[in-house]
């Protein structure tokens, strides 16, 4: 279990978010500098005051409190709190602490939030591990070649969004492959870590600090047996995730030109506006096709009720969201399990509570 944070950091977090929110990238290297001159510790500061501060980002963001730019500045302010801590920090090790192994630290191809990954690279370089951090969506191949140039003895696996899975598992076999445990982490794994023993991870973590402690007892399986897709996941024999997959563009027009016809004043919107509608409903395809690879209606439950929360929270009524999934079911009625899903999906959204559309004068 997580170590519960240090008593003090709920007024650096205030302090730190104010600093990130105003945009305020030296007011926040200061807070955080302050702070461990005052006695807190550089993990704690990690974990319990950027990480929380990070989080408030995506909540704030999600209530439409944050435009998408100003998410992305408070992002990019934070990752530089991160590297000024870093830099600030004295070398390590000494005659007296022999180093320990080398690991690598990654992003799922395609997985552009590397925000969680970084704090897990710092957290094991605090903790005496030698550390290759390779950032933001590293391609599989490149992936298993730095493997083999550099002799890591394990990979930690980062991913956000649960969309990667499929990506995930592929480079989680790929580095198996040659002989290399792979841990997994990250909110796109589930909260229990369901998704990474379903994809055959070695480990999972769901945090920092249980990741430090695992990689202490280095008694992960070494692997070199190729395994297949369909050996993890026999469901997949039914090919209904790979046509969802193949045919996401063909769905999403398809179901563009269905909301137009249940709903004339569409016809009307503007570019911009139809892009929008695009881009919500290729998000669900992705979350239907992912929930199709790993099999659990779960994953797309979720993403609807909180894409309906959003939704809510920019005046869009959520019931736009299971007429969506009407519509797809009409291009997908030879496809038992897919209809099994948005039917699932349908029935979730009907037991939310039911929440007011903001009027231009409501608080989000």
């Amino acid at each position: 279990m997580s170590a519960p944070p240090a008593v003090g950091t709920d007024a650096l977090v205030d302090e730190l978010w104010q600093a990130v929110a105003d945009g305020d990238e030296y007011t926040a290297v200061d807070v955080v500098r302050r702070a461990r001159a005052d006695g807190t510790d550089e993990e704690t500061l990690l974990l319990d005051v950027i990480a929380a501060v990070q989080d408030r980002v995506g909540t704030e963001w999600a209530a439409d409190r944050l435009t998408v730019a100003q998410e992305h500045a408070a992002t990019a302010i934070n990752e530089r709190v991160i590297t000024a801590l870093a830099h600030d920090r004295p070398p390590a090790g000494g005659a007296d602490r022999a180093p320990k192994a080398r690991v690598t630290v990654s992003c799922v191809d395609g997985e552009w939030h590397a925000l969680p990954a970084r704090l897990v690279a710092e957290v094991l370089r605090l903790r005496g591990w030698r550390v290759d951090f390779l950032g933001a969506q590293t391609p599989t191949p490149h992936l298993v070649s730095h493997l083999h140039s550099t002799s890591s003895e394990a990979v930690l696996l980062s991913g956000s969004l649960p969309t990667h899975l499929p990506t995930a598992h592929a480079a989680i076999t790929a580095c198996q492959a040659v002989g290399v445990p792979v841990m997994a982490g990250g909110r796109a794994f589930g909260p229990d870590g369901r998704y990474a023993r379903a994809l055959g991870a070695d480990r999972w973590a769901p945090d920092a600090r249980a990741a430090a402690a695992q990689l202490e007892e280095l008694s992960f399986p070494h692997r070199s047996v190729p395994r297949q897709v369909m050996d993890d996941l026999p469901h997949l024999t039914d090919q209904e995730y790979t046509f969802v997959a193949q045919s996401r563009s063909r769905l999403v027009r398809q179901a563009l030109t269905g909301l137009e016809n249940r709903f004339p004043a569409l016809r009307a919107y503007g570019d911009a506006q139809r892009e929008r509608t695009a881009e919500d409903l290729a998000h669900i395809v992705d979350f239907l096709a992912t929930a199709l690879y790993v099999d659990d209606s779960a994953l797309f439950t979720t993403f609807l009720c909180w894409t309906a929360d959003v939704l809510e929270a920019r005046r869009v009524p959520a019931h736009s969201v299971a007429t969506a999934l009407a519509v797809l079911g009409e291009s997908l009625r030879d496809f038992p399990r897919a209809l099994g899903l948005l039917a699932d999906g349908t029935a979730a959204l009907a037991d939310r509570p039911l929440r007011p559309v903001p009027g231009p004068d409501t608080e989000a």
